[in-house]
């Protein structure tokens, strides 16, 4: 049992916990913690904190949470247009914070999360091979935060209670979080809000989010379009097919793998908005070769004239255009004269509203 004197804050350090410790770990979270033991899920990070060689207290920082209301507005962010799922991982949660038992002391828990952020972010770097630059943490109601309010988090509202399931949300509003931010470096707030983001803060390619209504809205912009199928062995509507090719290259997908890679992610309510075949309670999507039968084979202008529709929809949220150019190397008409595409893209949704092909003379 750790003496009831005043420690000094100086010899208190903080470090990953090792491979071997992950029990002990795991054992004192779940006897002590009233949430109990995080598992490592995704990109987690446990840590420890030592005095004189015995354990004081646990932490765990771990993904931030799929949305949150006030912490996207804090930001700057339109969920469903602003942003996209990769920005995310610039954020951690502060998901477990315990001091053990016989170590409350005055000041204690402030100075180890105050080790934690110092070295937090080369210790993400090493690990996951990104940065971040903002942490985020939930605090129960009947708290009051304290330790997060001592070191300058700012506290932002509350949360609106839903939580997150294995088909979506929770349909019932359960005990609203306290939530609480803190940036990591000073323009952390700006850097997430910005249209594009540059290395290394860029993940992957810029890519934006459909919301419900946009998904419901889809298929219906293919209902005229000519099916080149025969009827015979025709598993999937027209309109399911094109709405999902469509949703997957909107939100960054290439290729008919990426594609039916991307529609087997969905859950079960994106593959209802989507009109998905429904065979003995389960939503059906279509497979690649499907994808791939269907695309090279629908007629070009029936396809393009819908997307330009579902465009003029909802285009109306982007307030600038970029228009980008390319010239087709190897694309050549009668003359030999090289075909360049004039394309005019959203900031705000990456949606490409309209392509015009026109021949470089030389």
């Amino acid at each position: 049992m750790a003496e009831q004197a005043i420690l000094n804050l100086d010899e208190v350090h903080v470090r990953p916990v090792e491979r071997s410790e992950e029990a002990r770990h795991h054992e004192l979270m779940a006897a002590h913690h009233y949430l109990g033991f995080l598992p490592k899920i995704g990109q987690t990070l446990w840590y420890v904190a030592i005095y004189h060689g015995q354990w004081v207290a646990l932490l765990t920082f771990s993904a931030a949470a799929w949305k949150c209301a006030v912490r996207d507005r804090w930001i700057g962010w339109d969920f469903h247009r602003q942003y996209d799922y990769a920005r995310l991982k610039l954020i951690a949660n502060n998901s477990r914070f315990l001091i053990l038992p016989d170590w409350h002391r005055r000041n204690l828990a402030s100075k180890i999360l105050s080790l934690c952020q110092r070295r937090l972010r080369a210790d993400w770097q090493e690990r996951f091979g990104h940065p971040l630059v903002l942490l985020e943490t939930f605090v129960d109601p009947r708290f009051h935060g304290t330790v997060y309010r001592a070191a300058n988090w700012s506290y932002l509202g509350l949360t609106q209670g839903y939580r997150r399931t294995r088909t979506g949300y929770s349909t019932t509003r359960l005990s609203p979080k306290k939530v609480f931010v803190t940036p990591l470096q000073a323009n952390a707030r700006k850097l997430l809000a910005q249209s594009l983001l540059k290395s290394p803060y860029r993940q992957g390619v810029p890519k934006i989010m459909l919301s419900a209504q946009q998904m419901r809205s889809l298929p219906d912009y293919f209902i005229d379009i000519p099916d080149p199928r025969r009827a015979q062995g025709r598993r999937h509507s027209l309109c399911a097919v094109l709405a999902i090719a469509a949703g997957a290259i909107l939100c960054g997908m290439r290729g008919y793998k990426a594609m039916a890679d991307w529609a087997q992610s969905l859950g079960p309510k994106a593959r209802a908005r989507f009109r998905c075949r429904y065979v003995n309670g389960r939503y059906l999507v279509p497979s690649e070769s499907i994808l791939r039968n269907v695309l090279i084979r629908v007629g070009p202008a029936d396809l393009d004239r819908s997307l330009q529709c579902w465009n003029a929809a909802y285009g109306q949220h982007d307030t600038r255009l970029a228009i980008d150019g390319k010239t087709m190397c190897n694309a050549l008409d009668k003359n030999g004269h090289q075909t360049h595409v004039m394309s005019v893209v959203g900031h705000q949704s990456k949606a490409c509203y309209t392509q015009k092909k026109s021949v470089l003379c030389p």
